[in-house]
């Protein structure tokens, strides 16, 4: 089969993938292996090849928002069938008995592993998967929509719920890409007012046309304090103006995995009056389980832009550099 993997983590304009040909993995105890029809490309990703995140799997196959169909079960797999339709997320497994795990917390899960960073993941044409780590996906979401919800929706969507968000509230979201759109739709359907402050026009654009009551640069204060906000780019710098713009008692969730370093704080603009900073860590099951059956529901819909396997390296270049509206799929050929 066809994959990409990680050879050399460094920039992405250097070549740190490579396109190979692998054998068809086969799959062991409860895993399900699935002919992969789409996976999203998520800024993760540019991470694990860049090496922003250190080396967990030599030679890794990126990618963890997949939609596929089983195609072969392990000897211990019950919970599909050959032929159903699933996806598969970052969370790949979690131990199950530690302190996080007995409590509900599973995304904190001392041994833990990722899909597509421990585990091969879905810039591949298939992949195995662990049938208790995957998604049923509902009827009405077609493989390109479906796969940007596995990771950049989930995410999105745990950020929006830790960030405290009251009833009919304003939430500020910094970065517009392919988490913060989807993120956007949810909170703007359940009766938000969204704020958005992003540098690109095109993403300015998108976020006016899904309802924004509000679009402008990170450097400037939105015209109204912000009762909850989420940073999604990458960038520790806008942890500043994102917790100034905060009103007394807002949360600031941090959602990406990875973010460069934070300026110092001065306590009394950007703490005091009980503001709140905090980060988001993966996600649980039960957060894909909501967000899945909510979506269609909500009417949510991903902005897409599709491409070829064999392109998966020209799609992470084009997020690096910022040059996607929404969220880049790769499409089985």
């Amino acid at each position: 089969m066809l994959a990409w993997q990680v050879v050399e983590p460094r920039p992405i304009d250097d070549g740190p993938l490579r396109l190979v040909e692998l054998p068809l993995p086969v799959p062991q105890g409860h895993q399900v292996r699935l002919r992969i029809a789409a996976c999203g490309v998520c800024r993760t990703d540019l991470h694990v090849a860049e090496g922003d995140l250190a080396v967990h799997r030599p030679r890794v196959v990126p990618g963890h928002e997949i939609v596929g169909r089983v195609d072969a079960l392990g000897p211990l797999a019950t919970r599909f069938a050959v032929g159903d339709r699933v996806g598969a997320a970052w969370l790949a497994s979690t131990c199950g008995t530690c302190r996080f795990c007995r409590s509900g917390r599973e995304n904190l899960c001392l041994n833990a592993t990722f899909t597509g960073w421990d585990h091969d993941g879905g810039y591949a044409e298939a992949t195995l998967v662990d049938e208790r780590f995957a998604y049923r996906l509902p009827d009405e979401l077609s493989d390109e929509q479906a796969a940007p919800l596995l990771c950049a929706g989930i995410i999105g969507y745990r950020a929006l719920r830790l960030s405290s968000l009251r009833p009919g509230g304003r939430l500020g979201l910094y970065g517009f890409g392919g988490s913060a759109h989807l993120t956007a739709q949810v909170a703007i359907a359940e009766g938000a007012e969204v704020f958005v402050a992003t540098r690109s026009p095109e993403a300015r654009r998108l976020a006016s046309d899904l309802g924004a009551v509000w679009v402008g640069d990170a450097a400037e204060p939105p015209p109204e304090p912000l009762d909850a906000a989420i940073l999604f780019a990458p960038a520790g710098d806008l942890v500043l103006p994102a917790l100034a713009a905060l009103d007394r008692g807002g949360v600031l969730a941090v959602a990406g995995i990875h973010l460069s370093d934070i300026p110092a704080l001065d306590y009394a603009r950007h703490l005091f009056e009980e503001r709140v900073l905090r980060s988001v860590t993966a996600n649980t099951r039960a957060d894909g389980e909501e967000l899945l059956r909510l979506a269609p529901r909500l009417g949510v819909r991903a902005t897409t832009t599709p491409f070829s396997l064999r392109n998966a390296d020209k799609a992470l270049s084009e997020l690096a550099h910022d040059r996607l509206v929404g969220a880049a799929v790769l499409l089985a050929e």
